[in-house]
């Protein structure tokens, strides 16, 4: 039987890359895969190219004697861990970093209670630093803290939804250990004995890794992820794998929808949809989490966490979920920037293993003088934009009832939109004036003009190559969502994009990657609205991103919108809105050494979801 991958193949032989041809072929084949010349030419028809007859001749022939070749691909059941042999570099000719790595700086010790607070879940929503401090002085015990935070997940998850795998046994032995340790001056540092939780797309020796997705609920790793060694390394307590979206999309698992602590009713977006929800629940001291696209950004900005999206080639994937060799990132969700900073000093670095990691220094250092940076601003992101006019309508008496109750919907929703964005403008006006009150000079930037949107054809062939054989086998029905949108049917349409057009998207980014390296020269952080062009710019260039939360919707605020399936949208009174700090490349201490300074000189990271 003729596969489709033999088929593309030839087709991008002859040429027939950039047209419906292939697709609107493969559809006719009959069940056996059988081409005939009568096919050709009805499909040719379609997609409106001409093929001479030699040509029809040549691609029966053609098809025909590569189905081996291909089936012996197959027949080796390649693992998702297994990454291809070409590597994606965000670092252009030119280009130097610091490599020499000194202890870290973190700011100076906050002060503590003489003794443990009478109720230890008063510390719940403490930040790193400050955990970090009541260990290390021995006021609060890494055995008591654990068994907060496992009571606290256990108590929310009924309602909040993002435990997939509490990992109880470990967590307690680990915090034991630490506690030992400390006693005997052994103090690793500032994470010995804090509880973190795990995106559930992390590999877990002796507990199961469920990647969120039906089909692989009773899935477990020999080894633990690379991350996961090296926070035990740091003495850090893992009392959780949190939940994601399906193969990491959305906050729908198998297990059903992770919510927003500031609003139960909503999903915590995704895919960190757990971790985001855990931090700023007060569940867990630290998360990690991963993006390729949003999934840190999104649920930060959901549920009100301080997450960081280092830069690709930062921090080792070994052991975590593919999904996209060239995008896929991993990084901290917490409850302040330098949260972030002190836990991307434990992961980061080359670990022999991910061969997309750079040997590159980070050197936090807290008291860095964030005035002497360069800062620009995404300017016309900031500015409201106006309302683009709907297309010309048809005359009334031209229009179906259908047609009419589309047109009256769409307007509503185009009017609702746009009072969304008027009222949440001012959030971002207001993150610009209290920059400039602080001192920083703002420098107006612009990312160049580029088709950004195309090139996700990368990420799309890559999930689709990721789990191919999960569409193959037919597994993919196993998958809780099944919409137009979600993987199922990306991975089955993905599977149609020529080789040729992958490649072609690759070199665009590379001069993508060129433009956006210009405006990186004129500045050291970039400050920019969230909700923008600039998600999938920084994406597809590699370049780090710091979100953490710059507001909460009023009263006054449009209430959030339920959908026709009963689902609530982002949004909605007492719900927490985002900024986002851009640096360059391997640039993560300076902006985050601004970030620090903006969260600093506000208090929105110190309001706290009253569950």
């Amino acid at each position: 039987m003729l596969d489709r991958r033999t088929f593309l193949t030839v087709c991008s032989r002859l040429g027939l890359t950039t047209t419906l041809l292939p697709g609107v072929l493969w559809a006719m084949a009959d069940e056996k895969g059988k081409i005939t010349r009568a096919m050709i030419d009805s499909a040719a028809a379609v997609a409106d190219v001409p093929i001479a007859d030699e040509y029809k001749d040549m691609m029966l022939e053609s098809l025909n004697g590569f189905k081996e070749s291909f089936d012996a691909i197959y027949g080796l059941h390649i693992k998702n861990e297994v990454a291809p042999a070409v590597l994606f570099d965000p670092v252009l000719p030119g280009m130097k970093f610091e490599t020499e790595k000194r202890p870290i700086k973190i700011s100076a010790a906050p002060a503590v209670a003489a003794g443990a607070p009478k109720n230890l879940e008063d510390v719940a929503f403490f930040s790193v630093r400050q955990l970090a401090e009541l260990v290390r002085t021995k006021k609060v015990s890494s055995v008591a803290l654990t068994e907060m935070y496992l009571e606290r997940l256990k108590r929310y998850d009924p309602t909040l939804h993002f435990v997939i795998t509490l990992t109880e046994d470990r967590a307690k032995a680990q915090a034991k250990d630490a506690d030992r340790e400390i006693a005997a001056g052994k103090y690793r540092g500032p994470l010995h004995g804090l509880p973190w939780g795990a995106k559930d797309l992390l590999a877990v020796k002796g507990y199961r890794t469920t990647w969120g997705a039906g089909g692989f609920e009773d899935q477990k790793f020999d080894e633990d992820a690379t991350v996961v060694q090296r926070l035990d390394a740091a003495g850090a307590v893992l009392v959780a794998k949190l939940t994601l979206g399906a193969l990491a999309m959305g906050d729908k698992w198998f297990g059903g929808m992770t919510r927003n602590p500031w609003n139960p009713k909503q999903g915590s977006s995704g895919s960190s949809a757990g971790s985001a929800s855990a931090t700023a629940a007060g569940c867990v001291a630290f998360a990690i989490g991963s993006e390729t696209l949003g999934s840190i950004s999104s649920p930060s900005t959901r549920c009100g966490a301080t997450g960081l999206r280092p830069t690709f080639g930062f921090v080792p994937r070994t052991g975590a979920m593919a999904l996209s060799w060239t995008m896929d990132k991993l990084g901290p969700l917490c409850r302040a920037v330098e949260d972030t900073a002190i836990v991307l000093s434990a992961i980061h670095g080359p670990d022999g293993h991910d061969r997309t990691v750079h040997n590159v220094a980070f050197n936090w250092d807290a008291t860095l003088d964030w005035r002497k940076l360069r800062v620009g601003y995404l300017k016309a992101d900031f500015e409201l934009q106006p309302m683009q006019p709907p297309e010309a309508p048809k005359e009334e008496k031209e229009l179906t009832p259908e047609e009419k109750k589309k047109r009256d919907e769409d307007a509503a929703n185009r009017a609702r939109g746009r009072a969304q964005r008027e009222y949440e403008h001012k959030f971002d006006e207001a993150a610009l004036a209290k920059l400039r009150a602080m001192g920083v000079n703002l420098i107006p930037v612009e990312l160049p003009k580029m088709p950004y949107r195309a090139m996700l054809s990368v990420l799309e062939a890559e999930a689709a190559a990721a789990f191919d054989e999960l569409t193959r086998s037919g597994r993919d029905k196993l998958l809780t969502a099944q919409t137009a949108a979600d993987w199922p049917n990306s991975f089955r349409t993905s599977r149609l994009i020529p080789a040729v057009e992958y490649i072609q998207a690759n070199r665009a980014r590379s001069l993508a990657m060129e433009q956006v390296a210009k405006v990186f020269d004129q500045v050291d952080v970039i400050v920019a609205p969230t909700n923008g062009t600039q998600l999938l710019v920084t994406n597809l260039t590699g370049h780090p991103a710091l979100i953490l939360p710059n507001g909460f919707r009023g009263d006054d605020a449009l209430p959030a919108r339920v959908r026709d399936n009963g689902e609530v949208d982002g949004g909605g009174p007492g719900t927490p809105l985002s900024l986002t700090f851009l640096g360059k490349l391997y640039g993560e201490a300076k902006m985050l050494a601004l970030a620090k300074a903006y969260q600093d000189a506000t208090d929105f990271h110190l309001r706290h979801p009253k569950l």
